[in-house]
C-alpha cells in the first residue's frame, strides 16, 4: 500500500505552488482516468492537487462566433449549452456522447486533453476546430498541444485553464464506439469554415489524433459524403488490438467521416 496527500487548490496560481512542494504529484480534476489508473497501481503520485473548486477554470462564453470553455467546464454543461449549440453543436453532440451520466457529471474538458487518450473524443474537437489551449503558462495551438500517444506539449507544473476557437460555418461528429467502455474505436470531427475544411480523427491512430489531410482536401472541393468514395486510410497507421484490426479501423475512419460530412 501507498500513501499519497490531497491538497484542494482554490485558484490557478495555488495549484501551481502545490505542485511545486510535491515531489511527485498529479493534477486531478474529474479523475476519471487518473483515480482507476491509481486503483491498478499504475500511477503512484505523492500528492493529488484537486482543480475542481476553481472557479476561474470553469463556464462557457459565447460572444458571436468566439468561444472559449473553461478546462474544468464538465462534459454535462458542454452537452447542455443552448448558447454553445447554436454557434457549434458538433462538440455538443460530441460532450453528450462521453461515456455514461457518471462520467459526463464528473469528467472534463481540461482533463480529457491533457490526458490526449487516443481513444478520447476531446483531441478530436480541438484539431479540427484549430482552437487554442490555454494553460497557466502559455497559449498553445492544439496542432502542436497533442505530441503522440497519451502525451502533450505541457510541462510537469503547466495546467490547461481553457480552450477557445472560432466557431466553424458548420461542423459534426461521429463515432463508433466500444460497447463496453463507449470509447471511441473511430471518431471523426469534420468542420468547415472560411479557412477550409478540417478532419479530425481519434480511437484509431496508432500515433493518437491526427488529421486527415487528404479528406480534407476533397472535401474542400466537393462538401459531401460523396467525395470520399475515392479515399482509404492505411491500416499500417492505424491500431489493431482486440477490439478490431488495423483494416477494421480504417474502414471505420472513412464510414465515420461520411457520416459526420452528412450530418454538417
Amino acid at each position: 500500500m501507498y500513501q499519497t496527500s490531497y491538497k484542494r487548490a482554490g485558484s490557478v496560481d495555488e495549484a501551481v505552488k502545490m505542485m511545486g512542494e510535491a515531489e511527485g504529484g498529479k493534477f486531478v480534476a474529474g479523475g476519471q482516468t487518473l483515480i482507476p489508473t491509481m486503483k491498478q497501481r499504475l500511477a503512484a503520485p505523492d500528492a493529488l492537487i484537486d482543480l475542481r473548486h476553481i472557479g476561474e477554470m470553469k463556464g462557457i462564453e459565447v460572444s458571436g462566433k468566439s468561444v472559449r470553455i473553461g478546462a474544468g467546464t464538465i462534459h454535462h454543461d458542454v452537452a447542455a449549452s443552448a448558447e454553445l449549440r447554436a454557434v457549434c453543436p458538433g462538440i455538443c453532440d460530441l460532450a453528450a456522447h462521453i461515456g455514461d451520466p457518471h462520467v459526463r457529471h464528473m469528467g472534463t474538458l481540461g482533463g480529457s486533453i491533457a490526458n490526449n487518450d487516443p481513444a478520447a473524443d476531446y483531441p478530436a474537437a480541438m484539431l479540427a476546430l484549430d482552437a487554442t489551449v490555454h494553460t497557466s503558462k502559455r497559449d498553445i495551438a492544439a496542432g502542436d498541444f497533442f505530441v503522440g500517444m497519451f502525451e502533450t506539449a505541457l510541462e510537469e507544473d503547466e495546467i490547461v485553464t481553457a480552450v477557445s476557437f472560432t466557431a466553424p460555418d458548420a461542423c459534426a461528429y461521429a463515432k463508433f464506439p466500444n460497447p463496453a467502455s463507449r470509447y471511441a474505436m473511430a471518431g471523426v470531427f469534420v468542420a468547415k469554415g472560411s479557412g477550409g475544411v478540417r478532419v479530425a480523427v481519434t480511437g484509431a491512430g496508432n500515433d493518437g489524433v491526427f488529421r486527415w489531410k487528404e479528406a480534407e482536401a476533397a472535401l474542400g472541393a466537393n462538401f459531401s459524403p460523396d467525395a470520399l468514395d475515392g479515399l482509404s486510410v492505411d491500416p499500417g497507421d492505424m491500431m489493431e488490438d482486440l477490439h478490431g484490426t488495423a483494416e477494421y479501423r480504417a474502414n471505420l475512419v472513412k464510414v465515420m467521416a461520411k457520416r459526420a460530412v452528412a450530418a454538417c
